[in-house]
Formats: C-alpha cells, sequence, structure tokens
C-alpha cells in the first residue's frame, strides 16, 4: 500500500503531461477548443493544453491538396454530351473557418466545382470546348474561389483531365479531320505546281535575256572588231600613201610613177589580148597610153645609159 499511493500519482502526472503537451507536425494546424469552444489555432511545434479542459478539435494539412473531380456528363450550347473529369487543386488557409464554416469542406469544394464546369461548358459550343480549355479553367478556379473562401480554403487551379464526346461526335470529327487533310494536301499539291510553273517562267525568261546580253555582247564585239579593223587598214593605207607621196617628192619621183603606171598597162593590156575569147576595144586616148610607154622606154634607156656611164 505504501507504493501504491506514489505509483497512483506517478501514472497520474504521465497522462496529465501527455494530455499537456501536443506537437504539432510542420505545415500542420491543430484547431483547439476549450469546454466546447474554439480557443485557438495551434502552430507547429511544441503546445500546451489544460487536461481535460482543452482538447484538439480538428486536424489540418496546410499542404496543396489535389482532389479528384468525378467524371460527369454536361451539356454544351450547341446541345452535345460531354463528359468531363478533373482533377482541383485547394489549399487550407484558415484552419478556423476550414474546421467550423462547413461540415465537410471537400464535399463542399468538389460539389462546387462540378456545378461550376456545367454552367461554364453550358455556354460553349463543342468545336470551343476544346480550343478554349484554359478559359475553362480560370472561370472554374474563379467560381469556386469566390465561395470558398467562407470554407477557409484557396483554390489554387482546376485542370480538366479528358473531353469525351459521343461515338457518333468522334466519327463525325474524325471525318472532319481526315477531309481537312485531304484539303490541305491538295492546296499544298497546287501550290506546288504554281511555284514550279513560276521557277520554269522565271528561269527561261532570265536565260532569254542573258542569251540576248550574249548576243548583244558578241554584236559589239564583232563592230568593234571590224571598226578596228578598219581603222588598221585605214591607217596602213595612209601609211602607204604617205610613203608614196615622199616617194614621188623625191628626184626622179614622177618619172618613176608613170614607169609603174605604164608597166601596168602594159600587163593588163597583154592580159587582155592573150584570152582568145576577148574583143579588145582600143580606147580613143590610145596616143596617151603609147607616149606613156615611150617615156617609159626612154626612162629604161636613161637608166641603162647611166649604169653603163658609171661602170666605165
Amino acid at each position: 500500500m505504501e507504493f501504491a499511493v506514489p505509483l497512483v500519482i506517478l501514472v497520474i502526472a504521465i497522462i496529465f503531461i501527455s494530455q499537456s503537451i501536443k506537437f504539432v507536425p510542420q505545415q500542420n494546424a491543430w484547431v483547439r477548443e476549450r469546454l466546447g469552444k474554439y480557443h485557438g489555432t495551434m502552430t507547429p511545434g511544441p503546445n500546451f493544453l489544460i487536461p481535460f479542459i482543452d482538447r484538439v478539435a480538428y486536424k489540418h494539412s496546410l499542404k496543396e491538396i489535389p482532389l479528384d473531380v468525378p467524371s460527369q456528363i454536361c451539356i454544351t450550347r450547341d446541345n452535345t454530351q460531354l463528359q468531363v473529369d478533373g482533377i482541383l487543386y485547394f489549399q487550407v488557409t484558415d484552419p478556423m473557418r476550414a474546421s467550423y464554416g462547413s461540415s465537410n469542406y471537400i464535399v463542399a469544394v468538389t460539389q462546387l466545382a462540378q456545378t461550376s464546369l456545367r454552367s461554364v461548358i453550358g455556354k460553349l459550343e463543342l468545336d470551343k470546348t476544346f480550343e478554349e480549355r484554359d478559359i475553362i479553367n480560370a472561370q472554374v478556379v474563379a467560381a469556386i474561389d469566390e465561395a470558398a473562401l467562407n470554407w477557409g480554403v484557396k483554390v489554387l487551379r482546376y485542370e480538366i483531365k479528358d473531353l469525351t464526346p459521343p461515338k457518333e461526335i468522334l466519327q463525325a470529327m474524325q471525318r472532319q479531320i481526315t477531309a481537312e487533310r485531304e484539303k490541305r494536301a491538295l492546296i499544298a499539291a497546287s501550290e506546288g505546281r504554281r511555284q514550279e510553273q513560276i521557277n520554269i517562267a522565271t528561269g527561261e525568261r532570265e536565260a532569254f535575256i542573258a542569251r540576248s546580253e550574249g548576243e548583244k555582247q558578241a554584236q559589239i564585239n564583232n563592230a568593234q572588231g571590224e571598226a578596228a579593223a578598219i581603222e588598221a587598214v585605214a591607217m596602213a593605207t595612209a601609211g602607204a600613201i604617205e610613203r608614196i607621196a615622199a616617194a614621188i617628192r623625191q628626184p626622179g619621183g614622177d618619172q618613176a610613177v608613170q614607169l609603174r603606171v605604164a608597166e601596168q598597162a602594159v600587163d593588163a593590156y597583154s592580159k587582155v589580148a592573150s584570152d582568145a575569147t576577148t574583143t579588145l576595144i582600143v580606147p580613143s586616148n590610145m596616143t596617151d597610153t603609147a607616149a606613156l610607154i615611150s617615156s617609159a622606154f626612154r626612162m629604161l634607156q636613161t637608166g641603162r645609159a647611166g649604169g653603163t656611164t658609171g661602170s666605165a
């Protein structure tokens, strides 16, 4: 009996201490009630309670919580049924409101997400529901977040996981996609042919321009060559004439010219006379020619005599 009383006291002390000290984990919040009334929120770390007076009424996680929203049937603006399911991300921001604002804030958020989604989908046509998922998600979040403030919950985002139209709609969409792809293929082929024709025409035009430019340059080169040849012949002729004129101005130049002319005249007449088929017509000034020939003979004789005298 002597050891029973201290043992009882020790047991009571242990129970008292265990009921007095509570360790709240990180990213958690516990709601404390005193005599059945809210008496504060316990933060992470050690917290002290009065045994049998205070108690932990609710425990909340402050982490971001993913909530799967059950699949449901929604009707679009053009009266098409869609089976939609999604996932909602929320976080408890006010433990006191989360404890006393709703009997079950998870169920409340889930039901509100479903009704908000049906309302948003009903304002859109079928094609828009596939194109504007981001807008749908934002509108659902805005609708839920406004009401969830009273429940101490902050809705972070909502994501649609799947949009499933009826089988008939899927088949029609598939046919439409096939037709659209065939249309794009035909357009691409026609654009290719058009570009090919443009390229061919452009190439022919550039080739024609190049050929014409080449012909033009060839004509210019030929003209320049002919001009250079004419100029060279003219210069050569002018030089020959200048040399002949200079030779004529020398002593005995006139006689040399007369001799050359006489030789060419005799040679011409001899060629004409040698041809049996040619009729020889004697010109009226034949005496001038004879005189020219006589002068040539005299010049030759004079030249020979001068040479003989010189040699003697």
